[in-house]
């Protein structure tokens, strides 16, 4: 996933604690939890309050990983000099 570098930065995917917040929505993909007709809610089946529900959590879970984590700095991978400049296409042709 990451791969050190002998200089100490790190590259690519990093883990974040705050990222687990994202397998709580993954609870509605288990359909018998609210497969269900009661208890009912202003008239609406358990079946479709439930899945309401769970879209309002999802929400909320994403932006609270994305307010969180959306400051953390990041290390850019390092990259070889190009060899272009403003008039030449490079040597890649």
């Amino acid at each position: 996933m990451s791969s050190g570098k002998s200089s100490g930065k790190v590259t690519g995917l990093q883990f974040s604690p705050w990222n687990l917040l994202l397998l709580i929505p993954l609870w509605i993909l288990i359909t018998p939890l609210y497969n269900q007709e009661g208890p009912a809610l202003f008239g609406m089946p358990f079946f479709y309050w439930c899945q309401f529900a769970g879209i309002i959590v999802g929400v909320a879970c994403t932006s609270i990983v994305y307010f969180m984590t959306k400051d953390k700095p990041t290390v850019p991978a390092e990259t070889p000099p190009q060899d272009l400049d403003p008039f030449d296409d490079g040597s890649s042709k």
